[in-house]
Parts: structure tokens; C-alpha cells; sequence
């Protein structure tokens, strides 16, 4: 227990060295930026019906805008240090936020679409109220928003800006002591963060059917961030790192028409349940079974129509690339 202590403690008593030829301000300001978001973001969390800092009617929204600070801000860190492996590590870690980030708008829109409304009280109370949760009628839009999120929070296998076998640390290569720890520590505030999103947006929040009336809410929050969490932390040890290629690919490729597409089913359904005046009862478990089985569909169908399970991408023993960055895939020959 008393381990986490001791490294910051390390971290604290460490010099804190700036590299020659670095850019003093700059390479000082890029760790307190990243930091910062990571904590203000916890700000319009509700952790129970009247625990919330800052109860604002935008604030998925506000949950966007912070997400987009770390993007100049990795950028700042790369740049400042004035190491040619910090600045490529800089640069693949912003194609990958770029990317990510768009999945993961899409992936929101979708409980927006639904409770009309971005303040995140209000989409807490409407699953509450219809003893819903979004997860059961959106789950494509939850697994996107889990893997943009991992992505986001640099964890594995999307920790590609961390691939020391190519490019060392990334982009904080030349960060020591508590400059590092301040990366190291935005980086789990922010895979919390993640959690903390996923568990308001698509698990209810602090509700949980009846059971915050004996049990405090901010308790069923924390039981259910910690889960969320866990799921991270299970697929770190179990998943292998993936290539920055296949990463890139999997965003603009396959997650960014899925969610698009996810996007407009949801317009469809919202359109249909509100002019028919459906009851709730009625819509919500018809829209459920329909988005499940239509996003397995949807998954399997747009993967074999890039070509995924048909034998045509078969990986064979190691041979020389024909080009950079591309790797040579045999056709399956008779023995």
C-alpha cells in the first residue's frame, strides 16, 4: 500500500534535468498542461444526486473540449525537447489523438441523441427513469468509446507512443523526476477519467435500479469506475501492442464508418420513437434488440468487406519488406 508513496516520493527528491539546447519554458510548461485538464475534467462528474462541482448544461461538451488539450500539449512536449525521438514520438501520439478523437465524438452523440440534452445529471436521470441503460440500447457506441479511450489514455495495446523497441519513451524521452510524474500521473487521472465518463454516460451513473435508495451513490460510482477500470487494466496484460499501421487503419477504416453510420441509425430511431409517440416501454427494448443485432452485423459485414477472415491477409515467417513501413503478405500455397 505504501508503494505508490514511496515513487512519489522518488519522483519529488529526483533533479530535475533540462536538456541542452532545449527550450526551457516550453519544455517546464508541457508537463503542468497535460496535467491540469486531467483534474478539471473530474469537475461535471455527478457523483451522486447532488455531489457535482460543476453541474454545467453542456457538459459533454466540456468533456470534448478537455480531451482536446492534450493534443498541443503532447506536441509542446515533443517539440521542447529538442530530441529527434521525443518529436517523433510527439507526432505519432497527436495522428493517433486526432484519429480517436473523432471516433469518440461519434461514440457521445449517440446518449446525447437519446436524453436530448448534454448536461450530465440529465442523462444519469433519464436512465434512471426509464431503468435503462444506454449501454443496452447503444452498445457499439460504448465499445468504440472504450477503445478510443484506451487509445486517449495511451494504454495497451494502443500504447503506441510508448513502443520503446522504435522510438524509446515518446515523447517525453527526456523527462525526469517529477516532470515525468506529472505525464504519469495525467495518464491514469485520465484513464479514470475515461471510466468515470463511460460509467455516467453508459452504466447509469450513480443509479443503479433501485439499490442508491440503501446504498450511497457515490459508492455505486466508485464500485462501477473501478470495474470500468479494471477492464483496462485486464486487456494491459492480456493484449499484444499493436503496429502504429494497424492502429491507424483500424480508425479511418473501420471504427470511423461504423460510427457514422451508428450515428444515423441512432437519428432514425429518435426520429420514429418521438413523431409515433411511443411509449418507453414499447421503444426502448425494440431499439435495444435492433442496434445489437444490427451492430454485430454491421461489425462482421463491414470487416469481411475489407477483406478480414477470407484468407487474404495470411502472415507468414518474417521476409524482407518491399517498402518502407509495408509488410510483404504470401498467398497460402499447397505443401
Amino acid at each position: 500500500l505504501l508503494q505508490p508513496v514511496a515513487d512519489a516520493i522518488k519522483l519529488v527528491l529526483k533533479e530535475a534535468i533540462t536538456t541542452r539546447g532545449a527550450d526551457r519554458i516550453l519544455f517546464w510548461a508541457g508537463p503542468v498542461i497535460i496535467f491540469i485538464p486531467t483534474l478539471a475534467v473530474f469537475a461535471v462528474f455527478p457523483l451522486s444526486e447532488k455531489m457535482v462541482l460543476a453541474d454545467l448544461n453542456v457538459g459533454v461538451l466540456f468533456l470534448i473540449a478537455i480531451a482536446g488539450i492534450n493534443t498541443p500539449a503532447v506536441f509542446l512536449a515533443g517539440w521542447a525537447s529538442n530530441n529527434k525521438y521525443s518529436m517523433l514520438g510527439a507526432m505519432r501520439t497527436i495522428a493517433m489523438l486526432i484519429s480517436y478523437e473523432i471516433v469518440q465524438v461519434l461514440a457521445l452523440l449517440g446518449p446525447v441523441l437519446f436524453v436530448s440534452s448534454m448536461r450530465m445529471q440529465d442523462i444519469v436521470s433519464w436512465q434512471d427513469e426509464f431503468n435503462t441503460w444506454i449501454f443496452f440500447i447503444q452498445p457499439i457506441g460504448l465499445l468504440a468509446y472504450i477503445i478510443s479511450g484506451a487509445v486517449e489514455t495511451n494504454r495497451s495495446p494502443m500504447d503506441i507512443a510508448e513502443a520503446e523497441s522504435e522510438i524509446v519513451a515518446g515523447y517525453h524521452t527526456e523527462y525526469g523526476g517529477i516532470k515525468f510524474g506529472f505525464f504519469y500521473q495525467a495518464e491514469y487521472m485520465a484513464g479514470f477519467a475515461v471510466a468515470c465518463a463511460i460509467v455516467t454516460l453508459y452504466l447509469g451513473g450513480w443509479t443503479a435500479w433501485g439499490l442508491e435508495d440503501y446504498v450511497p451513490g457515490w459508492l455505486i460510482f466508485l464500485g462501477k469506475m473501478y470495474t470500468v477500470f479494471f477492464v483496462y487494466i485486464w486487456t494491459r496484460g492480456t493484449l499484444p501492442r499493436l503496429r502504429i499501421d494497424q492502429l491507424m487503419g483500424f480508425a479511418w477504416k473501420f471504427l470511423l464508418p461504423l460510427m457514422l453510420t451508428n450515428i444515423m441509425i441512432i437519428a432514425a430511431e429518435v426520429l420514429i420513437w418521438r413523431e409515433n409517440e411511443l411509449s418507453a416501454g414499447e421503444a426502448l427494448p425494440v431499439i435495444g434488440l435492433v442496434n445489437f443485432f444490427l451492430g454485430i452485423a454491421l461489425v462482421v459485414g463491414w470487416a469481411r468487406f475489407l477483406g478480414h477472415g477470407k484468407g487474404k491477409q495470411t502472415g507468414h515467417r518474417a521476409t524482407l519488406t518491399r517498402e518502407v513501413g509495408a509488410i510483404f503478405y504470401q498467398p497460402e500455397t499447397g505443401s
